[in-house]
């Protein structure tokens, strides 16, 4: 056996075809990520003499691996290793889908139009707050948050989403899923052991929450939303303004049987508000928080509103609730930094945040009725869900071609989601559940946004025939 002491590779030079062996070698190496994607090869000369084998070997190894296309070559800038899929060392190698070698768009649900993030003012933001605020705001946080921002959260959420609260029960998290990881611990130390969430659901909200000591229970969603009757456990998790992904809202007389339910068995109700600034075609529907404060903890956070990489949440939590919150905080070593929390302060007490969300409010509207639009000509299945979010579902009419949808939006280099494909189903396996699409519509740059829309239309109307 011999090893090249650049490529580790290892292959049997005294085998009647040291060129193949060689070439196996060397897919090896890159099947399994050892070579990783861009990685410049030595020159044939010089991998020749390292191997102790002729230079024309090599060459041939190295032709035949670029026709493959496994390496790429240009002239000027040798052989490099190209970008496939590997697995991990060990692992069988299961047929991978053609992929376009293009960009991918982004039609995930979910995530905001990134370009738009105001950086400008996010800067302007930093230098204020880091010119005016005291030493102590740098030193070791409160585990709740700054005093600063939690009051000005309070303020905001009363003004714009109707929530009943003081600073003092607003908590500050590094975004919605750390702060629902960390409330349910703290709901775990109080002796729950049950929580009931909507299905379909972020399947990653119950992943979390699992983690946490916590049975998931189903909460069927229908044409009202989650249904209350199936409520269990001491707690539930829902997404009352804009359920995601069906994009319906609780019904009135189903957030009053929550609520009574709540208080019936000493329960809580965590509410999911996390696109609630975005409605369309009238005002946004008020939080549920405020109609039982005491039993409702009311989530909020800018990955929607600016971008999921600020990692800034908050939650308005009950009293009871406050000090296991903090504890469990405390125990993960969980605090926000304090330079982020003063600059978002610094943009909602002067008001930017207000006209940022505006102008995005704008962009989405005009981006969904374009999106509806463009479908309606390919298609007679209307978009579902409520004029809000970043978000639609368009129905299909089996987990089979939802299936073909995203595999072929793959190929053609259009990200997709569906309910099956993403795991939406508390029962994944039971493919007599509703298929769809959830369609976000806000990821896309402003110059590919045209181009997304004629690349699903075609991929809609090609696979619904």
């Amino acid at each position: 056996m011999v090893e090249s002491l650049d490529l580790h590779l290892e292959f049997d030079r005294g085998a009647g075809f040291p060129g193949r062996s060689l070439e196996s070698a060397l897919r090896e190496s890159i099947r399994t990520g050892r070579l990783r994607a861009g990685s410049r090869l030595p020159g044939s000369r010089s991998l020749a003499t390292d191997l102790g084998l002729a230079r024309g070997t090599v060459v041939r190894a190295y032709a035949q691996l670029v026709a493959e296309g496994w390496l790429v070559s240009a002239p000027g800038s040798g052989t490099r290793v190209a970008a496939v899929p590997h697995d991990p060392p060990g692992s069988r190698r299961e047929p991978q889908p053609s992929t376009v070698s293009g960009p991918v768009i982004e039609l995930r649900p979910g995530i905001p139009d990134l370009g738009s993030f105001p950086r400008t003012v996010w800067a302007g933001s930093v230098r204020r707050a880091l010119a005016t605020a005291s030493r102590s705001a740098l030193d070791y946080t409160e585990p709740t948050g700054l005093p600063g921002l939690r009051a000005a959260v309070a303020g905001y959420l009363a003004r714009t989403r109707g929530v009943l609260c003081d600073p003092d029960a607003v908590v500050i998290t590094a975004g919605f899923t750390q702060g629902l990881s960390l409330l349910a611990r703290a709901l775990h130390r109080r002796g729950l052991r049950a929580i009931a969430t909507e299905n379909p659901g972020l399947p990653h909200h119950r992943m979390v929450l699992r983690a946490a000591g916590l049975t998931v229970t189903p909460l069927t969603v229908g044409a009202g939303g989650a249904d209350p009757d199936e409520a269990a456990g001491q707690a539930a998790l829902l997404t009352p303004a804009h359920q995601h992904p069906t994009g319906v809202v609780l019904a009135p007389q189903h957030r009053y049987r929550f609520i009574a339910w709540a208080r019936k068995h000493d329960a809580f109700l965590i509410e999911d508000d996390y696109d609630g600034e975005f409605r369309y075609d009238q005002r946004p529907v008020g939080a549920m928080q405020a109609l039982a404060p005491e039993r409702i903890v009311y989530a909020g956070s800018t990955s929607k509103s600016l971008a999921p990489g600020v990692r800034l949440g908050w939650f308005v939590v009950p009293e009871p609730l406050r000090r296991d919150l903090a504890a469990a905080i405390l125990e993960a070593g969980a605090a926000v930094s304090a330079i982020d929390q003063l600059a978002m302060a610094d943009l909602l007490t002067h008001g930017e945040y207000d006209r940022h969300i505006r102008r995005m409010r704008l962009t989405y509207r005009r981006r969904r009725a374009e999106l509806a639009d463009r479908l309606a000509e390919v298609t007679t299945i209307p978009l579902e869900g409520i004029a809000a979010g970043m978000h639609a579902l368009l129905p299909l009419a089996s987990a089979a071609q939802e299936r073909r949808l995203v595999q072929a939006g793959r190929r053609q280099g259009l990200h997709l989601i569906g309910l099956h494909s993403n795991g939406y189903w508390h029962d994944p396996a039971d493919e007599r559940q509703a298929a769809a699409l959830v369609l976000g519509y806000a990821a896309p740059p402003s110059h590919a946004w045209k181009a997304a829309l004629t690349g699903l239309a075609e991929l809609v109307h090609q696979n619904s025939r």
